[in-house]
């Protein structure tokens, strides 16, 4: 940090806190933290790896706080009432949420560039900084989930890159309305649908935030995007989308199980390109990073060159493995463009879906039912079966007035096939015990890094 004092990472072990915490400590901060799943004694090995990395740990009791001179940095999940956080309090430590940190670095930097919307901002940020990564521009990268190509085993929890060039790129998040306090050079709107806000209040946040770069990338293939740009300076403006009218279309695609080929047309440019990550939303991504590489001032040649290179996130429509047949797939999906996006991605080729969806909260699930209830009607399959089990839940006081088994009851009333399973154990247990080959079984979720584990144990069990 600029002024050279100690940070203490409230839930160091969380996916927006983590890559901060390793941009710090990778640009020779003194940084050390706490975290519940450390204390829960999960996840060993991410923390094991941070040690590794010269971050000292502690109980989340308050033992970590030890000066004033601290900057203690905490998420907006974390309550007063944490030990950590009455002993700064009682210190006297300066405090800063995570959204702050951030912003203050990514502001500060030569070329802030920032990726919003309510799905694929991890994509895309991760495609934008493997673009300038193999364009040689040293980028410096603040991603929400571990990016493939820079993952390895010295570095298996990749989710932040510290470059010394003048790039800094960002997913900014709208969930908090912290998206505010972000300043970019280069803004991407990627879309604009339901998640943990009102339409209203999405429109004016993301508004903001388009209108004060020098050049904003705009999905105008996405209804409310496409109305946000038409309010922006067209000078400023490049537009992208799949299939439509814009500065940068993608025409022609080819879809593979795993990947997906498409001609990108910018201008009188043609040039066929082809992904290592599958789906129609991917090339919508493409298109963002392409289009926001080109307004850093990549040539479209290499920017599309180097796209081909990504081969994607840790939790991103995932192949974890495949025993008797069936195929384990571990996904991010946990609003209604997430989870509808997956779903046409593995209608377009045969075999039945299992999904285990996890809801991230009991505040996302009241606020987006009726849009989760629609797109399971329409989404899944006659022979698909979703099973929801309870959802996550990591301390503290919640609201639960719409919980998994409403869901479940207005799924199952349009005539699709879902249950409720309270337990996540269970849950896996039934979809296991009635996956047959062809099968799709897919992991859903956010919040929880331990999903990821969950579906390893599904392919152990079908292996057995």
């Amino acid at each position: 940090m600029q002024h050279g004092k100690a940070s203490f990472f409230v839930g160091i072990g969380g996916s927006g806190m983590m890559p901060l915490a390793m941009i710090l400590a990778g640009r020779g901060a003194r940084v050390s933290g706490s975290d519940r799943s450390l204390d829960g004694g999960r996840l060993a090995s991410k923390f094991d790896w941070l040690r590794s990395r010269g971050v000292e740990l502690f109980p989340q009791d308050g033992s970590g706080v030890q000066s004033a001179e601290q900057v203690v940095v905490a998420s907006a999940a974390i309550e007063p009432s944490v030990p950590d956080m009455v002993r700064a309090a009682e210190l006297g430590c300066a405090r800063m949420s995570r959204a702050e940190l951030l912003a203050s670095l990514f502001n500060a930097s030569p070329l802030p560039i920032g990726v919003a919307g309510t799905s694929g901002k991890s994509t895309v940020t991760g495609m934008i900084g493997w673009i300038l990564h193999a364009c040689g521009r040293d980028p410096t990268v603040m991603n929400g989930a571990v990016m493939k190509n820079f993952a390895g085993p010295d570095a298996p929890f990749a989710s932040a890159l510290v470059g010394a060039g003048d790039a800094f790129v960002s997913e900014v998040d709208e969930s908090d309305g912290s998206i505010a306090n972000y300043w970019p050079r280069i803004a991407v709107l990627n879309n604009v649908s339901l998640d943990h806000k009102s339409l209203e209040e999405l429109r004016l946040l993301f508004g903001a935030f388009a209108g004060k770069a020098a050049t904003t990338v705009v999905n105008v293939g996405d209804a409310e995007s496409a109305a946000l740009a038409a309010g922006l300076d067209r000078g400023r403006t490049l537009t992208f989308a799949v299939e439509g009218e814009a500065d940068l279309t993608a025409r022609n695609l080819a879809p593979e199980a795993f990947a997906i080929s498409f001609d990108l047309v910018m201008g009188e440019t043609v040039r066929r390109v082809r992904l290592q990550v599958p789906g129609r939303h991917n090339v919508a991504n493409a298109l963002a990073a392409i289009g926001a590489a080109t307004a850093a001032g990549v040539s479209l040649e290499d920017a599309c060159k180097a796209v081909e290179g990504f081969t994607g996130l840790r939790r991103r429509f995932e192949l974890v493995g495949t025993a008797g047949g069936v195929s384990v797939i571990d996904d991010f999906g946990h609003n209604p463009d997430k989870i509808a996006a997956t779903l046409d991605t593995l209608h377009t080729f045969p075999g039945r879906l299992l999904l285990l969806f996890q809801p991230h909260g009991y505040g996302p699930l009241k606020v987006m039912r009726r849009e989760l209830v629609a797109m399971f009607a329409t989404k899944l399959g006659a022979e698909d079966l979703l099973v929801l089990p309870d959802p996550v839940y990591q301390g503290g006081t919640v609201s639960r007035e719409v919980t998994s088994a409403d869901i479940v009851t207005d799924v199952a009333a349009t005539g699709a096939q879902a249950i409720h399973i309270p337990g996540r154990g269970a849950a896996a247990a039934h979809l296991v015990a009635q996956a047959r080959p062809g099968d799709r079984i897919v992991v859903m979720g956010a919040r929880d890094d331990t999903l990821s584990q969950l579906a390893e144990d599904m392919v152990a069990r079908l292996s057995g």
